[in-house]
């Protein structure tokens, strides 16, 4: 029978529940037990895909299509797995369902309240969530306290009810704060936590993870061990790191593995081995050797602050990359608007590499398409994703091509040359107000081209021959429009999308004349072949993809583009 743990915050948002229920699915993996995920988000919005970036963070995109909240990200890193977009439900979610339901008369005429209608929908999505695995780990988002997180937690504690107690664990994640005028840790949030927890849904939490600038003392661990009533190795010191992670391993050192094992009942099914997740991890935070990235995009700041969960997945594949040639990569922030001057351009001679994350809109991209040329005539290493891409062809249309106003439509309505457009099937799409409908979202398969230094890479790493498999997948499930036509014989390679604008079938031979390598098609059911991945020959290293490689990096397992980023930025900087 599937278990399940339930990981709740305090009075703090922001403390880290999602790494932590990443690391603590890692750790029961390394149990041996098969382990999945589920997100919470209490906010209205169906999704997180109309959600600001820089309000909420990047938007994590699913394997099957869903755009979620960027904690899924973090599970799927940790656990190696692909999370289907199931198993994030927010509240928009959940009440459009019953609603339905009730409309549809699926309740046999029932009055429909908050509870407990709202509950059995929740853990129904959580049920089916663990169907074939072992564990699921549920992230309730929020805080303690809040309104919205009612009918969730009410959910978690009726799991609780029909499976019986030794079939969950609930565990809070709580900050401990030290104002530094006291210079002293305090428990009172944690404690008015726990009171709060109890009141509002009966749940007592059996482990109490403690987040703090520093480690957890003896002192503060005997007060909470009196006030929650829990043994006190139950209680978890979770201290600030430098990396993320670090976590597993240092839960693991407390023992917290088999702890939980022992309340669900379980033995271990295998000895944990953390020998080469240590070196990983050791090459993270203390590399032999430093690079230095720009990272050249839009949403960095609002007011004072720079905003890096706006590209967190970015940021963790060239991380992971670094970690296995033992290199530190530091990523330097420049705001695309400063590039928009030419001569500012001089200053991207110090970085070993340049790398243009995806984005959408006007803002910034003459100071893109700027240092795109600056990394191409200079030979410096250029990574391209999604937009980055597509401003990489618009830069060798005006510049090579010497096609003049050369532009994507999204940018420019009017241009000469749409490099970059809707394409004519997309068009019909929209007249009929299917926005939606146009999106590329999610995976899809590309037809790679052999002898391409794409190739090599994808080769190299095993994700040709990985990738295979989830190609049967995805004929198996019948998943069509992801597929579209392999032809016999072709290698294909599976990465992630979310956008709308295509390059245009119309100048692929005028480009490729010049000197341009399309090293990779996705290939649909009417013939039209979509561009997803293009390459230099001649430059050390200026390849682009229209994918989001990024969503398939983890730390064992790096993306092959950015391992081959980081690999020809390591030469230039020798």
């Amino acid at each position: 029978m599937t278990k399940y743990i339930a990981v709740v915050g305090g009075v703090i948002s922001g403390v880290g529940k999602g790494v932590t229920t990443a690391s603590l699915g890692k750790i029961l993996q390394a149990y041996g037990y098969s382990c999945t995920a589920v997100k919470i988000d209490p906010y209205l919005n169906y999704d997180a895909g109309t959600l600001r970036p820089t309000e909420h963070g990047e938007v994590w995109v699913t394997s099957d299509g869903g755009e979620i909240d960027q904690d899924l990200g973090n599970y799927e890193r940790f656990l190696g797995i692909n999370i289907p977009k199931s198993n994030n439900m927010t509240s928009g979610q959940v009440y459009t369902s019953v609603i339905e339901k009730e409309r549809a008369g699926k309740y046999l005429g029932a009055t429909v309240q908050i509870i407990p209608h709202i509950p059995n929908e929740v853990k129904e999505r959580v049920v089916r969530a663990g169907e074939g695995h072992d564990i699921v780990l549920v992230e309730v988002g929020g805080t303690i306290g809040d309104y919205e997180n009612v009918p969730f937690l009410f959910a978690m504690k009726s799991l609780e009810r029909e499976f019986g107690k030794d079939s969950i664990v609930y565990m809070m994640v709580t900050y401990m704060l030290v104002p530094r005028h006291m210079n002293e840790m305090k428990t009172k949030p944690t404690q008015q936590a726990i009171r709060m927890l109890s009141e509002s849904s009966g749940i007592f939490p059996d482990f109490i993870l403690c987040r703090a600038p520093v480690p957890l003392d003896d002192i503060r661990r005997k007060k909470i061990e009196v006030y929650a009533n829990i043994p006190g190795d139950r209680i978890i010191s979770e201290p600030d790191i430098d990396s993320i992670y670090q976590i597993p391993v240092d839960l693991e050192r407390e023992g917290i593995g088999r702890k939980v094992l022992e309340m669900l009942k379980l033995e271990p099914k295998a000895q944990p081995d953390w020998t080469q997740w240590q070196k990983l991890v050791d090459s993270m935070r203390k590399p032999s050797k430093k690079i230095k990235i720009a990272m050249v995009a839009k949403y960095i700041g609002v007011g004072d602050f720079t905003l890096s969960d706006s590209y967190v997945s970015v940021n963790q594949a060239l991380e992971h990359s670094g970690a296995h040639f033992d290199v530190g990569v530091e990523i330097e922030w420049i705001d695309a608007k400063t590039l928009e001057n030419k001569s500012e351009c001089a200053k991207l001679s110090e970085y070993a590499g340049i790398l243009i994350p995806g984005g959408f809109g006007n803002s910034g991209v003459e100071g893109k398409i700027n240092a795109i040329e600056y990394a191409r005539l200079n030979n410096i290493p250029f990574l391209g994703l999604c937009y980055g891409m597509q401003l990489a062809l618009v830069e060798f249309a005006r510049n090579v091509c010497g096609l003049e106003g050369a532009n994507t439509r999204e940018v420019d309505a009017i241009t000469p040359h749409a490099i970059v457009d809707i394409l004519e099937s997309q068009k019909e799409i929209l007249s009929e107000g299917k926005i939606g409908g146009t999106m590329r979202l999610g995976s899809f398969v590309a037809a790679i081209k052999p002898g391409t230094q794409v190739y090599s890479m994808y080769k190299h790493l095993g994700r040709i021959d990985k990738d295979l498999k989830e190609f049967t997948q995805l004929q198996n499930e019948n998943s069509y429009e992801r597929i579209g036509v392999v032809r016999i014989g072709e290698e294909v390679v599976i990465e992630r999308h979310r956008h709308r604008y295509e390059v245009n079938p119309k100048y692929i031979s005028t480009l490729s004349e010049k000197g341009m390598v399309f090293a990779g098609v996705h290939r649909r059911d009417d013939g039209t072949e979509l561009m997803e991945f293009i390459e230099l020959p001649t430059h050390p290293f200026f390849i682009a993809t229209q994918a989001h490689p990024e969503f398939k990096s983890n730390l064992e397992e790096p993306a092959p583009l950015f391992h081959g980023f980081i690999s020809a930025a390591l030469k230039r900087s020798l």
